[in-house]
């Protein structure tokens, strides 16, 4: 069988990364002078206490090939045929870097594909699922790693921030500055092109953001075969999750975004990855 690998900012809830086996390679997070394994030694939980707390914004760091090479080992050892690894954008993080290294120095019998999402959270999350989907239905490695590349070119994510100063302390805002410029009192509304942040939209309250991204779904209804809502530990989550459901016939993942995302991103943040036909 096909193995999937991916990193721990594909924020996959953890119920599903054990039904589909998924193995994750988490990244680093570090507040000031503590570092911190994203998943092992931070919850996800523990993360947003923290942020919230901090005077200094923490820092991700990338796995290096040394761990990436570590779980291929691992995952050949458990009898897979093949290894798909998908990773967050190239464009943000030298993730994809370390795996595309770890592959190219790997010893053994199993071939490996990594694939860049050029996206991060659930914009690379549904892609993995997909490849998952695919493999646990038997396909084979080139397959699987079709199914992985075509889940990425249909997958969409947006989001509405209650700010844009995590991106801007995290220096992740790119040409999205200059869209929003200096006002105030508005709720930004930021997707993901050519892997990296970029603007969408803006709009002066939170319900009228959230509205934009409802009517964003109600308007590809069927064409979205799947979808994923996730946040910064916002209260109106589910209320947002049950509202989009009803435009859908697939089931909507709904995932708190864990330190990698949410470092820069920010409390209150709630968006939307869905992938169309």
């Amino acid at each position: 069988m096909i193995r999937i690998v991916t990193d721990s900012s594909s924020d996959i809830p953890l119920h599903l990364l054990e039904a589909h086996s998924i193995e994750v390679v988490p990244l680093t997070i570090r507040f000031e002078s503590q570092e911190f394994v994203d998943g092992q030694d931070l919850t996800t939980a523990d993360f947003w206490h923290r942020l919230v707390a901090a005077e200094v914004l923490p820092e991700t760091a990338a796995p290096s090939a040394g761990l990436f090479g570590e779980r291929y080992r691992a995952v050949a050892g458990s009898g897979a045929d093949g290894i798909v690894v998908i990773t967050i954008s190239s464009a943000l993080s030298g993730t994809y870097q370390s795996a595309v290294i770890a592959a190219e120095s790997f010893v053994g019998n199993v071939p490996i594909k990594v694939i860049d999402s050029g996206s991060v959270g659930m914009g690379l999350g549904l892609p993995v699922l997909a490849a998952a989907a695919s493999a646990a239905a038997g396909a084979s490695l080139d397959e699987v790693a079709a199914a992985a590349n075509k889940a990425v070119e249909s997958t969409t994510v947006i989001a509405a921030l209650d700010t844009l100063e995590y991106l801007k302390r995290g220096g992740r805002i790119g040409s999205a500055q200059a869209f929003f410029g200096s006002l105030l009192n508005i709720k930004p509304i930021v997707t993901i092109e050519g892997g990296v942040v970029t603007p969408f939209g803006r709009v002066r309250t939170r319900s009228k953001a959230l509205a934009a991204l409802e009517d964003r779904v109600a308007a590809l209804g069927p064409r979205i075969r799947s979808a994923a809502v996730f946040h910064g530990a916002s209260p109106d989550a589910e209320r947002f999750s049950n509202s989009l459901q009803e435009h859908l016939t697939s089931e909507i993942v709904t995932t708190l975004l864990g330190a990698v995302v949410g470092t820069h991103t920010g409390p209150g943040t709630i968006g939307i990855a869905y992938t169309t036909d």
